[in-house]
Formats: structure tokens, sequence, C-alpha cells
């Protein structure tokens, strides 16, 4: 698109921490919607830090960014260099979010990790971005002072974007959308940062601002909807995470593994870790004649150090085959490819409103979802809803075992396909719709107002 034809459209500011080279999931909702804004009046605008600390790189995703789109950064001052240095950590190493352990450490590491979790969860509220805050809304107060847009966007994790974010429109009176793709006091390891009451009312103080403030609050799950109505009575509304047909190869060009293949994408946390489905896999391989011989699991991504203990424990090491990082476009091939894919629910308290955008990625590639979550969770209505996968919940070992069985006689019996329906909304040209419609609401409400 020319910049000439960019003039014509509304434009949206969009504050950002991930985006290309970073890896991983938290990049992928963002990049899509920018992807195809344009295709709904709207040109994206981004703001994202020049320096960012990020756990995964991924630089197949700059094939993603439309031509010409405009991307603003600044510098961030971040604590993990002061952080790497007191774990004993090689500043080279990269900080692996949502408090992963990829192996073990000893009691003195243990210690001092605990100690920067507490720290970090009371003195960096209400996250580790929080230094980008000021000069950030500085920055962009005359950026924008310069530059007009008609919207802006925060998207968090880390929700100091969604202060920034704040700040700037009330300076402004410039609508704001704010997109929460997982929860602030709700998240799963929230209860880890070992908060004092203090830190604990600031963390809630700052998550009903932004709540109250914003002109538009979009969340990723019915679920999670419901739990922020809880907290202040509004409208809010659901987009979830989706799939590009754009990331598919095109069916003739799919060579099923001759595997009875099972295969896990993306990071593995301790609260992910399916330990029935090791346990289960385990005790098929001693009953069933001939399961071993066809079982391959495949894991793609970075993994905690319980997954490899569990491993270990039920003697799977001969079927794992194992891969910490592969790009983006490679991993939606691989999805394609396998037999089977393996979805695991954290089993956390926010549990029911998890839809990972993997979940989506995985009903595209069209193969058969093995589901371990919650009953009644966001997952499993929408396994249901769609027909792309068998579901058990965190302790119907049998029911799980039962799936498997099926999953696996269809297989041997050359029938291991899905009949997925009404997925297209899943989509992220649709999404991208959906949320162009949103932004279309506030911005002629502001204007009204």
């Amino acid at each position: 698109m020319s910049k000439d034809e960019s003039k014509h459209m509304k434009k949206v500011l969009i504050i950002t921490y991930y985006w290309p080279p970073s890896g991983g999931a938290g990049v992928q909702r963002w990049l899509k919607f920018v992807k195809y804004l344009r295709q709904f009046g709207w040109e994206p605008v981004i703001y994202t830090p020049s320096n960012a600390e990020y756990p995964d790189l991924d630089e197949s995703y700059f094939d993603d960014i439309p031509e010409n789109v405009q991307v603003i950064k600044t510098p961030i001052k971040e604590p993990y260099s002061f952080y790497k240095a007191f774990i004993g950590q090689n500043k080279k190493e990269r900080i692996h979010f949502g408090l992963l352990a990829e192996k073990k450490e000893n009691k003195k590491k243990n210690i001092l990790k605990k100690i920067s979790i507490w720290i970090r969860g009371n003195f960096f509220i209400p996250d580790a971005k929080v230094f980008w805050i000021k000069p950030s809304v500085k920055f962009l107060t005359n950026y924008l002072s310069a530059n007009a847009v008609d919207a802006i966007v925060s998207t968090g994790p880390p929700h100091s974007l969604h202060v920034i974010a704040s700040k700037v429109s009330q300076k402004l009176s410039l609508p704001w959308l704010a997109d929460f793709r997982d929860p602030w006091t709700n998240i799963d390891f929230y209860k880890e940062l070992m908060l004092t009451r203090l830190a604990d009312r600031k963390h809630h103080k700052l998550e009903l601002n932004v709540l109250k403030l914003a002109d538009s609050v979009v969340t990723i799950s019915q679920t999670m909807k419901d739990e922020f109505s809880n907290i202040h009575n509004r409208h809010y509304d659901v987009i979830t995470n989706g799939y590009d047909t754009e990331d598919l190869d095109s069916i003739e060009n799919i060579v099923l593994d001759k595997k009875f293949s099972i295969a896990h994408v993306g990071t593995i946390s301790k609260s992910r870790n399916p330990y029935l489905f090791w346990e289960t896999v385990g005790e098929l391989v001693k009953e069933l004649k001939g399961f071993s011989d066809d079982l391959e699991i495949k894991i793609i991504g970075k993994a905690d150090i319980s997954v490899w203990d569990d491993i270990d424990r039920f003697h799977l090491k001969a079927y794992i085959k194992r891969t910490d990082q592969m790009p983006h476009k490679e991993a939606t091939r691989e999805q394609q490819r396998t037999q089977v894919l393996l979805l695991s629910v954290n089993n956390t308290p926010n549990a029911k409103g998890i839809l990972t955008s993997k979940f989506f990625e995985y009903m595209a590639a069209n193969r058969p979802i093995l589901c371990i979550g919650p009953d009644g969770g966001d997952a499993e209505k929408i396994i249901s809803e769609t027909q792309c996968g068998l579901f058990s919940n965190y302790t119907e070992k049998e029911k799980l075992k039962q799936n498997i069985l099926t999953l696996y006689t269809k297989y041997k019996n050359n029938q291991l396909y899905t009949n997925t329906s009404n997925i297209e909304k899943y989509s992220r040209l649709e999404l991208t719709k959906n949320l162009a419609m949103i932004l279309d609401k506030i911005n002629a409400s502001k204007k009204i107002s």
C-alpha cells in the first residue's frame, strides 16, 4: 500500500511490548491484526521498545509485517541484567517469563530466584516494564500532538502498557482499547509473586482503573470476560486468538507422519505439564501390543524440568523427539504433518478461560486434537462446537486412555482424520474485522462526546 492510500484511512497507535524479532505466542495476536487491519480501513502505527528482552526470537515473523507500516521505537530500561547477576545467570541467556524452570537448580540459586520473584512482585508494579511508563507517556504525548491518530490500543501483559495508554488517552482525549491476552490479578502465577497486602492492593487498583477508564476492553475468552465483569461491571468484547490461513500448507503438499505421532507445540510450563498423559501413555506402551513400535511423541518448544522427570518416570524417553525451538511457519507445517496434536491446558485457577493461539492453529491444521483441561472451560466448549478433537479433564485417566485408543485404532485403520466444522470465524482475517468494528465504534463515540 502506498503512503497516499494510507492517508485516507483512520490511524490507530498500537502499544505492544512484543514485536518481531520476538518469537513465541505473545507477538502473534497483534502482528496478525496489523497484517489485516488495512483491509478494514485502519492504518496501524506500532510503538514498541527498541531493546526489549525477549525469551525467544523468530525472524520469520518479519514476513507478516505489511509494507510501509510505521514502527516507532524507544529504549526501555528493564531490571534483567541485575536479575541475571543476582542469581548467577549468564548475561547472554534469555529469561523465560511465566516462571518456567528448564533445569534443576541448586538450593542457593532457588533461594535467590524466590527472593528476586518477591522483589519483582512487590517493587516492580505492575511488572518489570514499569520504568518504560513515564518516558513513554512523555514521548507519545509529544509525538501524537504532532502526528494525529484516531485511536490507541494497548495489549498486555505486560500491563505497564495499559498504564501508558491510560495516561496518554486522558492527556489527549483519544479513544482507547485495552486488550487483555492474559488476566492480570487472576494470572496463573499471581500467587507465586508472594505479594504483600500493599502490593496486592496496588495491582488490583491499577487493574480496576484500566477496566474503568478504557473506552473498550477486549479479552480472549468468555470466561475471562466473566471474571473481569466480577471486578467491574461494564461491557466487554471477546475476540479470541485465531489462525492465519496464509500460514498453512496446501493439503496436497502434506505428507503425514508414518508413526503414530503425538505432538505438543509451544512451551510446557509446570502447570501445563500433562502428568496424566505421561502416565497413561506409559501404561499403553506396556499393555498394548504394537503400540510402542508405532509411538512417537514430539515436543516442540521449551519444557519445564517436571516434564522430563515424568518422561523418565514412565520410561518414555525412547519415544521422544525433542525440538527446543522452531520458526513459527515450520511449526505450523509440523502440526499439519502430525497424526495427533496434544493440547494441555494449565491446571490453574484461571484454567477455564485459557485459549492459546496454538489451540486455533491446531484446529486449522485439520488434525485431531487430544485435549486435557478443565470441565466446562472455553477450550472444551469450542472442541465440542467444532468437533476438532477429544477431551478429558485432569483426573479422567480412563477417559484419556480411551481417547488415545480411539485415535490409535483409527490410525491403524488409516481413518485418522477430523470432521472439523464452523472454524472460519476464528481466522485472523475475520477476527481483525471484528476488531475494526470496535475501533470504529469507540472512534465514533469519542467524536460525538
